[in-house]
């Protein structure tokens, strides 16, 4: 680390659960976010500004008019631009130091087959249930610790599934993939910009924890936030053993580590 990297990430340095051999580990850190919008956003500016070396970005989407209330990544004269290519600007100006990979693309299983295995720690900023499965499965099959968020209206929700933990559930055992669960989109239903921020800035709090070994994190914790009332409430969860995700998954890693 060089004198001006030590200068602009001297006050990560100066906490002693973080110190020189944190900032060196965020330094030497590879993060997949998916999804550039909301959430993404204070996702992305906070792990640039605080020095990730490498970040990959994933979002098919374009910045539109709407975004610009909560989507604070982005500008109005970067409106129909792709979110990949105006988060990586907007992160660049904070931080000209880090490596950023974009893909103006839609995840599937081939594409998150691929990222998922090169990165330390995934954060899952998209915004429908069919994507926060497919990032599941990969990191499930990749064994790598899954920062998940969610925001509509006035509620937000975050948690970390981390499955190199045996008691630490996967996305799918706390949501199923077959469970009756209502799809609702912000489009439709509003999302209070600052909710969407709250969660956004946990989630990059959790991932650079996980990056500086600093603990404990989220997982086994379901994080609620009511934006109305301002508050918090938190749920401990179970890791269900008939996981049609993970748990295959699971005796094969405990198998090979048994020999």
């Amino acid at each position: 680390m060089d004198d001006d990297a030590l200068l602009r990430h001297s006050r990560h340095v100066l906490l002693e659960e973080y110190g020189i051999d944190g900032q060196m580990r965020v330094g030497a850190g590879h993060v997949l976010v998916i999804g550039a919008g909301g959430l993404g956003s204070p996702v992305c500016l906070y792990l640039a500004a605080a020095g990730v070396g490498r970040i990959t970005l994933v979002d098919d989407d374009l910045v539109d008019l709407t975004n610009l209330q909560r989507q604070i990544a982005h500008t109005t004269a970067r409106v129909g631009q792709a979110k990949v290519t105006s988060a990586a600007e907007a992160m660049r100006a904070i931080n000209p130091d880090i490596a950023i990979a974009t893909h103006a693309l839609r995840a599937d299983a081939a594409m998150l087959a691929t990222l998922v295995a090169a990165a330390d720690v995934v954060v899952d900023c998209s915004d429908n249930f069919a994507t926060r499965h497919a990032v599941n499965r990969a990191c499930v099959a990749h064994a790598k610790p899954l920062v998940a968020g969610a925001a509509i209206r006035f509620d937000g929700q975050l948690s970390v599934y981390d499955t190199r933990d045996e008691a630490s559930p996967c996305y799918a055992c706390v949501f199923p993939a077959d469970a009756d669960f209502e799809e609702t989109r912000c489009a439709v239903l509003g999302a209070f910009g600052p909710v969407v921020g709250t969660i956004g800035t946990l989630q990059a709090s959790e991932a650079l924890k996980l990056l500086a070994g600093i603990s404990p994190s989220m997982a086994g914790r379901l994080l609620m936030f009511d934006g109305r009332a301002t508050q918090f409430d938190s749920l401990r969860l179970a890791r269900d053993p008939e996981c049609p995700v993970c748990a295959a998954h699971r005796a094969g890693r405990w198998s090979k580590t048994a020999r």
